[in-house]
Order: C-alpha cells, then sequence, then structure tokens
C-alpha cells in the first residue's frame, strides 16, 4: 500500500493527466456511437436522441485514432506535410528568437531606446496580426518565405515582451554591486542581465510555441502546396474529420511537447539566476 501512494505521489501529474484524457475519450465515442443517449433513453424519452452526434461532424476516438494508423504508417501521407510544417515552425520560431531576445534586452536596458521602439511593440501587440495577410501575400505572395515570416510576425511580440520586462525585473543592486566593482556594460549583460533574464525569457518562448503553431495553419492556409494547414483545410473541405482531427492533434501534440521541453529547461536554469544575497556574500 505505502508502495502505491509513493508511486501515486511520484506521478501524480502524469497520473491524472491520463485519466481525464480517457474520461474525455470514452465520453467523446459515447456520443458518437449514441451509448449515452441509450442509456438515458428511459428517463429522458426522445429528446435523448439529441445526445448522439452524427460522426461526419465529429468524428470519434476510434475513428481518428484508425486515420492516424493510416496516414502515419500504412500510406505515410502525412511525413511529407509535417516535415514541411516543421522546417517552417523551426524558421519562423528562430528567427523570431534570434530578433526577439537581443532587442528585447537591449530595449529593456536602454531607457531612450525603449521610448522609441516600444511604441510600435505595443501597437503590433494590440492589433490581430492576421490582420495583416492580405497585405502580407500581396506583398510576398504565397511561397515558403510568406509562412515562415508569418510565423515570425506571431511570435516575436511574446518573445520581445518577456526579454524587456525581464530586463526590467532583474534586481538593481546586482547591477549596483557589479558597477561598483568597475564591471563594463558587456560584462554586465553577460553575468547579470541575461542569466536573470532566462527564466523570464523560457516563459514567453512557452507562449511563442502556442502562437507558431496558429502561424502554421493560418500560413499554409494560402496557397501552400504542403503542410498540416493545408491538410487539413482539404480533409475539412471533403468532410474527413478523422483526418482533420488527426492534424489537429498532431499540432496538439507537437505544442504540448515542446512547451514541455520548455518547461523542464526552465526548471533546471532557474538556479543559475543570479541573487543579489549571493552577490552581498
Amino acid at each position: 500500500m505505502n508502495r502505491t501512494r509513493a508511486f501515486y505521489q511520484r506521478n501524480e501529474r502524469l497520473i491524472l493527466g491520463i485519466a481525464m484524457i480517457a474520461l474525455f475519450l470514452i465520453f467523446w465515442e459515447g456520443l458518437s456511437r449514441g451509448w449515452w443517449a441509450d442509456l438515458l433513453r428511459p428517463l429522458m424519452g426522445a429528446s435523448a436522441d439529441k445526445l448522439k452526434i452524427k460522426p461526419i461532424f465529429v468524428s470519434s476516438p476510434t475513428a481518428v485514432a484508425s486515420a492516424a494508423w493510416r496516414l502515419y504508417v500504412v500510406t505515410g501521407e502525412i511525413w511529407p506535410h509535417l516535415a514541411v510544417s516543421g522546417v517552417e515552425l523551426v524558421a519562423g520560431l528562430g528567427v523570431a528568437i534570434l530578433v526577439g531576445i537581443p532587442l528585447g534586452l537591449v530595449t529593456g536596458r536602454y531607457r531612450l531606446l525603449s521610448y522609441a521602439v516600444e511604441p510600435f511593440m505595443a501597437a503590433l501587440n494590440a492589433t490581430p496580426q492576421v490582420a495583416f495577410l492580405p497585405l502580407i501575400i500581396l506583398w510576398m505572395g504565397t511561397g515558403y518565405g510568406t509562412r515562415v515570416f508569418i510565423i515570425f510576425l506571431l511570435t516575436i511580440i511574446p518573445i520581445f515582451i518577456s526579454a524587456f520586462a525581464a530586463v526590467r525585473t532583474v534586481d538593481a543592486r546586482l547591477l549596483k554591486v557589479a558597477a561598483s566593482f568597475g564591471a563594463s556594460e558587456g560584462f554586465l549583460f553577460r553575468s547579470v542581465v541575461v542569466p536573470g533574464s532566462v527564466p523570464f525569457l523560457l516563459a514567453g518562448l512557452r507562449l511563442a510555441i502556442g502562437r507558431a503553431m496558429i502561424g502554421i495553419v493560418v500560413g499554409e492556409l494560402y496557397g501552400s502546396a504542403m503542410g498540416l494547414g493545408l491538410m487539413i483545410n482539404r480533409a475539412g473541405s471533403t468532410f474527413q474529420t478523422d483526418t482533420v482531427f488527426v492534424g489537429v492533434m498532431t499540432i496538439i501534440i507537437a505544442g504540448m511537447a515542446l512547451t514541455e521541453v520548455v518547461s523542464r529547461i526552465e526548471t533546471r536554469v532557474e538556479i543559475w539566476r543570479p541573487n543579489a544575497r549571493d552577490a552581498v556574500q
């Protein structure tokens, strides 16, 4: 009994997560197969039929699993789409990281630069970037670069804001201690500002991953020849709801996996963050 309790306590998050997913899938399968309608018909009469949904609109977990097996294993049809979307994700998110983090750190550090850059970023953050899609396509066409730029546009804002806020939250006492020892500006950035900003940067990256997944789907809806967004769009237009769910679940699982990786890195690097008490000691 003690071993069982210890095992549960060590894996409580995983166990509860799997249990809730299993219950949701059973409930969903029951809706598509009419289990709950049959169960409640003696109490609700004919109105119980409202609890049964048509698979053509929502599909079912077993149908989605069958479609996933077909797309991943039997035909392998999804792999080229997955490869294209993966390259777009890495390129768009990578450029956003390379631009957003340095820009946010420098802008947050220097007051005059923040006055110049912050209004533009605030305006871009307040504007739904999807509204720019017609203009982006008009200017850049519908090629690979356009889809990468859409992902970049959606992800740079949370990355920039997290970097900007991270600099503003660095303990001023650390900066004063380093400056009192004659530290240069470059040394301050390397030894105080950047280590103190890492947890905030990773938090912003977790937000950016979710927006990048949106960018994949939105960008591939316009003239793409391959990609998960295109596959989802084509399957939806032909009422292949099981294929639609396979594409959506692939994006969800990829996003969750990337977010979990970043969360684990965030937990590990938390110890890197400088502490004013340690600096004084």
